[in-house]
């Protein structure tokens, strides 16, 4: 009994060892791009310059007279100026994080065959 559970083992390790990497770029690309595109609502949450924007004219705290009107429109676009530039400096960093994904196995492979050399 344990030989054929050992033989079922064995074939399994193998088959994995070939499946891996039809995964790899396949569901695991699937996976990864939705893990960037939540990494990317994230950031755009946190930041929410779309928020800032439709509030742009809203004086805040309250103040109605021309310049508290005129500050507060002033620090709301400076807002969503900085906050914008933040979410698309993110958006580099997330497609950053997917291409070492796509570029991980290759790399392995280049250095793995490299170091037998």
């Amino acid at each position: 009994m344990w030989l054929l559970v050992f033989q079922r083992l064995v074939l399994e390790f193998f088959l994995d060892l070939i499946y891996f990497p039809l995964w790899w770029y396949t569901g695991g690309v699937k996976q990864a791009g939705f893990f960037c595109w939540q990494l990317l609502q994230q950031g755009n949450l946190r930041l929410a310059p779309g928020l800032w924007l439709k509030n742009i004219f809203v004086p805040m705290f309250g103040q109605t007279d021309l310049q508290g009107k005129l500050i507060s429109l002033l620090m709301r676009l400076v807002n969503i100026i900085g906050r914008s530039i933040a979410l698309f400096f993110w958006l580099f960093v997330v497609l950053f994080v997917f291409c070492l994904w796509l570029v991980f196995p290759v790399v392995l492979v280049y250095m793995f065959t490299l170091s037998l050399s």
